[in-house]
């Protein structure tokens, strides 16, 4: 049978033009930005009783990063908590660390463990490596704030969506590499993490809310010329990691509809071979980012829990502190 959207994303699908988005020239980075904003325009409200703080920590090159702490309120009259560095999509080339507050406040308010949003920089006006930098200079900040942010350093995880997704996964592989900051737990969700997938499926066109000429435009604003050949490390596109060994245990999502669903699917099997524990979810009829479009639907739910239930299970892993 053919692909059909799932019965709860097609009534939201239907509400925004009943189809995909127009296929923008490759290399139109400005029409893609604002997609994006109008995408997040309509992003949940931040809920009361979380408090945000903004702080900034030097990247390898010495750019002050932002990074957006939210808790709740009473947090540190508590124990220490697990935490979550969180590294928002948009292909690379698109979206805030500000515009995820409503998002975080719902996860914050049904978990109790607060997350550090990443501002990290965009392409193309920085390349890789800046941007996995970025995101790995949040990281060692965390480690290095624990006490004072009354977070456990031993559980930590990394969490993105989309392009957050796949550098979530870098930051994990550069972390590996370095011998740097433990993670915890890598929660991914729709990563895009393959800078080879330009070609588009025939069977899923239809419903591509990120498609191939984004997927093209979101790389070659990352990688320039790099892109496709053999000069594209791990750290850049994890799906050219050969090595899986020793990775955090994972967390994976993705819609049989997306653009990224093969991608996914292999770097899943390769975390599998190499031992690496992962919980995997595929949902049928959902496209790439299919909660915006399921309201409440059933497959929302279900994804919303599962994320929840992930970053509620975060477990110690063995840091430079616990080896003391």
């Amino acid at each position: 049978m053919p692909f059909k959207l799932d019965s709860d994303v097609a009534v939201g699908w239907a509400a925004l033009g009943g189809g995909p988005p127009t296929v923008l020239p490759v290399g139109d980075v400005a029409a893609r930005r604002a997609w994006v904003d109008g995408f997040a325009a309509m992003a949940p409200k931040p809920l009361p009783g979380i408090t945000c703080k903004e702080f900034h920590t030097p990247s390898a090159d010495g750019h002050q990063v932002p990074i957006r702490w939210h808790a709740k309120d009473n947090h540190a009259s508590g124990p220490p908590t697990p935490a979550v560095l969180f590294i928002h999509g948009g292909g690379l080339i698109a979206g805030s660390a500000k515009a995820s507050d409503g998002q975080l406040s719902i996860i914050i308010t049904e978990t109790g463990i607060p997350m550090a949003a990443v501002g990290y920089r965009l392409a193309p006006e920085v390349q890789h490596p800046k941007p996995v930098e970025d995101c790995y200079a949040a990281l060692q900040w965390l480690h290095a704030n624990a006490r004072s942010l009354n977070i456990d350093p031993a559980r930590i995880a990394v969490y993105g969506e989309s392009a957050g997704g796949g550098l979530s996964a870098a930051v994990s592989i550069l972390a590996r590499e370095k011998r740097g900051p433990a993670i915890a737990k890598q929660i991914l969700i729709y990563p895009m993490l393959d800078d080879r997938t330009t070609v588009p499926n025939p069977h899923t066109v239809p419903f591509a809310l990120w498609n191939a000429a984004d997927n093209e435009t979101g790389w070659n604003a990352l990688l320039g010329a790099k892109r496709g050949t053999t000069d594209v490390p791990p750290t850049a596109a994890p799906a050219r990691l050969t090595d899986f060994a020793g990775l955090p245990t994972a967390y994976i999502e993705t819609g049989e509809l997306d653009i990224f669903q093969e991608e996914i699917l292999q770097y899943v099997i390769k975390l599998g071979r190499a031992g690496v524990s992962c919980e995997f979810h595929q949902h049928p009829g959902c496209p790439h980012a299919f909660e915006a479009f399921a309201g409440t639907g059933d497959v929302a739910r279900r994804a919303f829990a599962d994320r929840l239930r992930a970053i509620k299970t975060i477990e110690k892993v063995e840091t430079s502190e616990s080896k003391l």
